[in-house]
């Protein structure tokens, strides 16, 4: 794999005319948001395959299962037809490399995501090359996270205008069950 890795440094990186572009798009999606599936789309134009990584956040506790996310995924982005999506079990440098990936896109809502996300993408392209494209977010979307999604939905709060349909309904369901085994 390191020798794949460094013959693709020295012949660039990019295709070449005529070659399918792919990127990934990863993220926990926990749950996944309108600014998730807002930043996926524009992707979806500039690529010509998207491959929504579904990882796991060492740092986070997550809410929802691995394959509820998918799941609620692929159904938020059903109607674009050159995105997939998948689960992401390790590296997301080597998920880029199983993927045959150009690029990672992530998407910025402010310059603290820039200051998070910077190192993670000098270590991606250190560990696989691959170069990470950076998507200012929907300024409307601006406020829409995860996490504050979560938030709001633990005490009652209207969450189903942050989210595409179905998520909201999920959200719930895991906090009532998080709520039960308490």
């Amino acid at each position: 794999m390191a020798s794949a890795r460094r013959h693709r440094a020295r012949a660039g990186g990019w295709p070449t005319l005529g070659d399918v572009t792919i990127a990934v798009c990863p993220g926990s999606f926990d749950p996944i948001t309108l600014g998730h599936v807002d930043v996926v789309r524009r992707a979806a134009s500039m690529f010509d395959e998207v491959v929504v990584g579904i990882a796991r956040n060492s740092a986070k506790s997550a809410l929802l299962t691995p394959d509820e996310r998918v799941a609620l995924a692929r159904k938020a982005l059903a109607d674009v037809p050159n995105v997939r999506v998948e689960a992401v079990d390790g590296l997301l440098a080597d998920f880029v490399t199983q993927v045959g990936a150009h690029a990672v896109v992530k998407g910025l809502r402010s310059g603290a995501d820039f200051d998070a996300e910077l190192p993670m993408a000098l270590m991606n392209r250190h560990l696989s090359t691959v170069e990470t494209v950076f998507v200012v977010g929907d300024p409307a979307l601006a406020h829409v996270a995860s996490s504050l999604v979560k938030d709001v939905a633990r005490y009652g709060g209207p969450i189903d205008d942050l989210v595409p349909a179905g998520v909201g309904e999920a959200v719930r369901d895991a906090l009532a069950r998080a709520t039960t085994r308490s």
